[in-house]
């Protein structure tokens, strides 16, 4: 098989692979992954990263952090047609050791309250230490929107965000490994 027969089975194996089958490749020295939401539907991609930044977009469709592409423990979610190759933004990976800096010694893990609310359904980010191990869930909804994890609301080391109207009161699970 010569090298346009090749390409053309490669392009007929990505068109038939599921949706959550990821691309990595390498990016400016390190693994970069495509993540494409097909159809405007939500889609997650695993990396095992912290924090994340988009280095390309591939689709026509603005990708807009918080609000059609997102970091949180699962991974990497796309939606509402955003497609786009992103990176690692240095926060290591989960389930790794810490990246150095200081560390607090045991007992400092907590759990409190916040509250994040998103005004006139516009996208607004509350920033909350979570710790090295953190989690952040909803306790106690106030708005009448709905509050889903991922599409509405998420979370990362550095905080909350909300959007879509969503306003909760969330508890923190502050926990330092």
């Amino acid at each position: 098989m010569g090298l346009r027969g090749s390409a053309l089975v490669s392009l007929f194996i990505f068109l038939l692979a599921p949706a959550s089958i990821v691309q990595a490749q390498s990016y400016g020295g390190g693994e970069s992954v495509d993540c494409v939401s097909r159809n405007f539907s939500y889609q997650r991609c695993d990396v095992p990263w912290r924090d994340a930044r988009l280095v390309r977009r591939l689709s026509d469709t603005q990708c807009i952090r918080g609000q059609n592409w997102g970091l949180d423990r699962g991974g990497i979610w796309v939606d509402r047609g955003c497609a786009g190759t992103f990176v690692s933004a240095g926060g290591g990976h989960h389930g790794g050791g810490h990246a150095g800096g200081w560390q607090p010694g045991p007992g400092w893990d907590s759990r409190f309250t916040v509250g994040c609310a998103s005004d006139d359904y516009r996208y607004r980010f509350c920033q909350v230490d979570l710790g090295g191990a953190g989690r952040a869930y909803v306790s106690r909804k106030i708005s009448g929107a709905a509050c889903i994890e991922g599409r509405s609301w998420g979370w990362n080391r550095a905080g909350i965000w909300v959007d879509q109207g969503c306003s909760a009161e969330f508890t923190i699970d502050r926990r330092w490994r």
